[in-house]
């Protein structure tokens, strides 16, 4: 994908070091999680593993290397930023109950609904059951299109708090149909 443009701090050694001041530190942390929502945004990526910092020709080489100040991102510094990025509820470990994976909310779960909502209306399947498949690989690319399964079914939970959506039993799984509803938050 073309079309990214890195902040001046990519260009900074200090950038891709663990900086002894927490203060110093936390700014440093901050720029990084805006870097890595917006390149995930970017590219449409969804899960980044700690060991993506240290994989040539990853997905995210792009950012976690600059090869013309010879500097990367360590994985142990990765590791630090994706759990103050959990804490914020800006990333969830993905599977659980484990640390050096994450699934990255550049779009929340909430908005993400809307987007799904949005998409439903916009298509015409309003009231029609479709299968968890038909909405992450539907035959027209969309917004959804690559979504994981665990974002979905959250932003489907949360259009069931509103009327939007109703979880069924399909043949092959799960499906879900999409109603007006309320649209009112509540």
């Amino acid at each position: 994908t073309q079309g990214f443009l890195l902040p001046s701090i990519h260009a900074a050694p200090p950038f891709f070091t663990l900086q002894p001041n927490p203060t110093t530190q936390a700014t440093l942390t901050a720029q990084w999680t805006r870097l890595i929502l917006s390149y995930a945004r970017h590219r449409q990526l969804f899960l980044l593993r700690v060991e993506d910092a240290e994989t040539p020709g990853s997905d995210w080489d792009e950012i976690f290397r600059n090869e013309r100040i010879n500097r990367k991102l360590l994985a142990s510094h990765l590791s630090t930023i994706l759990a103050d990025m959990v804490s914020k509820n800006l990333a969830v470990y993905e599977p659980v109950k484990q640390t050096s994976s994450v699934l990255l909310y550049w779009r929340t779960p909430d908005e993400w609904a809307e987007v799904l909502h949005s998409w439903a209306e916009s298509t015409g399947q309003l009231n029609t059951i479709l299968t968890f498949y038909d909405i992450i690989q539907p035959p027209v690319p969309s917004p959804l299109t690559g979504l994981p399964t665990t974002i979905l079914r959250k932003a489907i939970n949360t259009l069931a708090k509103t009327s939007r959506s109703q979880t069924i039993a399909v043949a092959d799984g799960e499906g879900v149909r999409f109603l007006a509803g309320n649209t009112s938050k509540g």
